[in-house]
């Protein structure tokens, strides 16, 4: 144990086990400055086949601490694929493995949602969504399914348009996608664009992240989303654009590694947008010595393999350490439009650390709907100063956890 600062509370360290054949990681819910606001008691979130690829590295770069619910985070269903840009996804076999794996994480959540609820005592009610490239594809497809009742799903780089990824990759490559008629006929259903309308009809609020130089999923595919839930009556929907790429953590992305700065950035606003649909915030108490939530050994060893048996769910694998380069400082940028290179002026930061400057992320020049949300002009969207995180930039500070009692399963 280390000796510079006291090891975590039990009911304070995260804890892993199996739902439904389903490995997952659980956060407990350790903001000191806010409480539940109304049913909702449980986010559940998913990976990305680009790092971070799994349940530990996604809960490490989105840890969400500030909100006072349970978070947890699935490991994605079947053989862990390569990445979007591996040109996996140019062969009917890589294009039917994600199809398989979105449409079985949807599948499979009301049975993994039951199981949560029984060993945590988590009472029943709507839920809120979140997940990152392929796992924010399953979290809106989860919701236009109406698999389980949703108040809110927040979405980074979601793979809006399986076909137009591809086509982006067939760009970058020089090569032709080899799809079967099936492989077409998958890629189109899960067009979520085609969606739109039973996305409406869930009342759920919405927030699309987009990265300014995303080589897979362009903004302007993340506006068009938008837009088009605009236009079928869902008023809270918001979209927001950063100066970064695809990922959020550096590869390989399957252990839980101190979060790069695009991921600070990205968990300061999801946060925020969280705390207002689902927290009463409270004012905060004095900072403890040792600010709740989990650390980095305590995410680790939570997302050693501990379920070999679970049905054809890839287990986290545990690499050797791996060199951690974080990237420079980012900042909202107003979306580019197609084929326009992003801007590149820098804006000052604001007074307190951390904080995200606003800015709309709607096209340059243009004014918000009448009436509409706004964009990153809204305070919801500020990373606030009570928040239970580690700072911007520092790294979370690591230790040995005392061993936690065993689930049984």
């Amino acid at each position: 144990m280390s000796g510079d600062h006291p090891t975590l509370p039990e009911n304070q360290r995260p804890v892993s086990g199996t739902a439904a054949g389903v490995p997952y990681l659980a956060l407990p819910p350790t903001a000191v400055d806010a409480r539940p606001a109304g049913p909702t008691r449980v986010i559940v979130a998913w990976p990305g086949f680009d790092p971070p690829r799994t349940a530990s590295a996604l809960a490490a770069a989105m840890p969400m601490t500030g909100v006072p619910t349970w978070r947890v985070y699935l490991e994605p269903p079947g053989e862990r694929p390569e990445g979007l840009g591996s040109g996996a996804l140019l062969e009917t076999a890589g294009i039917e493995a994600y199809g398989a794996a979105v449409e079985r994480a949807v599948d499979e959540l009301p049975a993994v949602l039951d199981e949560i609820r029984r060993e945590f005592g988590i009472e029943e009610g709507p839920v809120g969504l979140a997940g990152f490239s392929f796992g924010a594809s399953a979290a809106l497809l989860a919701l236009a399914r109406g698999e389980v009742p949703v108040t809110a799903v927040a979405l980074v780089t979601p793979v809006v348009s399986p076909l137009r990824t591809v086509r982006s990759l067939e760009l970058r490559t020089g090569r032709e996608r080899a799809w079967s008629d099936g492989a077409t006929a998958l890629a189109e259903r899960l067009d979520l664009t085609a969606h739109a309308r039973e996305i409406a009809s869930r009342d759920a609020a919405v927030l699309l992240i987009a990265g300014a130089h995303d080589p897979m999923v362009e903004p302007d595919d993340v506006n068009r989303l938008r837009d088009l839930l605009r236009e079928h009556g869902v008023h809270a929907v918001e979209a927001a654009t950063f100066r970064m790429g695809h990922a959020l953590a550096s590869e390989p992305g399957t252990t839980a590694e101190p979060p790069t700065t695009e991921a600070v950035r990205v968990d300061g606003v999801l946060n925020d947008w969280f705390r207002e649909r689902l927290a009463d915030v409270t004012e905060p108490p004095e900072a403890p010595e040792h600010s709740p939530g989990a650390d980095l050994e305590d995410l680790r060893q939570a997302g050693e393999p501990h379920a070999p048996d679970a049905p054809d769910h890839g287990s986290p694998q545990s690499p050797g350490p791996e060199s951690h380069t974080t990237e420079p400082a980012l900042e909202p940028v107003p979306q580019p439009t197609a084929r326009q290179e992003d801007p590149v002026g820098s804006r000052p930061e604001s007074g307190h650390g951390g904080s995200l400057v606003p800015a709309t992320a709607s096209e340059p020049g243009a004014d918000a709907p009448p009436g509409g949300p706004a964009e990153l002009t809204s305070p919801a969207l500020i990373p606030s100063r009570g928040h239970v995180r580690t700072p911007m930039g520092e790294a979370p500070r690591a230790h040995v956890p005392e061993p936690r009692t065993p689930l049984n399963h």
